[in-house]
């Protein structure tokens, strides 16, 4: 299927915490290779821009974006922002002691879903994403962003995670989601996955009822 790929970066699995993927851009790690780059292209089909978060290569850890802004850590270095300044983001250099960002916040066009621990930011993530922000929980865990993986057409959560927490993400979130895991049978599915709209690239090592699993979830398969 055209919409889906498989990779490993460079032997590692956990794919989302190289990765801040959107509907208009994917920003990746510069220790990406190319052959992997081409495949993110051709499955994503937005621009790729090469770059790192706090200096380091693991930029969907540190941070995550929707296509209208992004949030970054307070020791976030300053060619970083002006580069995402340059891309015409909002950008938000968050102050708070948290700084794996990428793990705790899940959002996307519609909405954003963060723990209890970043409510002091609830406003100016608002305003820089531009979409609702809610407080939540996934499988009762303070990380939506590793526990959830959410695109504009659906959601992947923990397979933990109850009705009701559910019920928020697609509520917030404006698209129906599942549970499931990735990975053979990682549940943090924020780590393993890299994806848009128009597909998603997942590690080798998950299996084909976990790939039909997360199909159905982000929305292209349904019944």
């Amino acid at each position: 299927m055209s919409h889906i790929g498989k990779l490993n970066f460079n032997g590692d699995p956990n794919l989302g915490l190289f990765t801040i993927p959107t509907d208009e851009f994917c920003i990746v790690g510069n220790t990406v290779m190319a052959k992997d780059i081409k495949v993110l292209e051709e499955i994503l089909k937005v621009r790729i821009i090469r770059s790192t978060v706090s200096g380091t290569e693991l930029v969907g850890l540190f941070s995550t974006a929707n296509s209208n802004g992004i949030v970054l850590p307070r020791n976030s270095e300053k060619k970083e922002i002006s580069l995402f300044k340059k891309m015409g983001l909002n950008v938000l250099v968050s102050q708070t002691k948290q700084t794996a960002l990428g793990n705790l916040i899940l959002v996307n066009d519609n909405g954003c879903v963060i723990p209890k621990e970043l409510k002091k930011i609830k406003k100016e993530l608002e305003d820089c994403f531009g979409v609702e922000v809610e407080i939540g929980t996934v499988a009762g865990l303070s990380i939506p962003g590793s526990t959830a993986f959410a695109t504009n057409r659906g959601v992947l959560a923990h397979i933990n995670c109850k009705e009701e927490e559910m019920e928020l993400l697609e509520s917030v979130l404006g698209v129906e989601g599942d549970i499931g895991t990735v990975g053979f049978g990682s549940p943090f599915v924020g780590a393993g996955l890299v994806g848009n709209s128009n597909g998603f690239i997942i590690s080798e090592e998950t299996t084909g009822p976990e790939l039909q699993r997360v199909d159905e979830a982000l929305g292209f398969i349904r019944w």
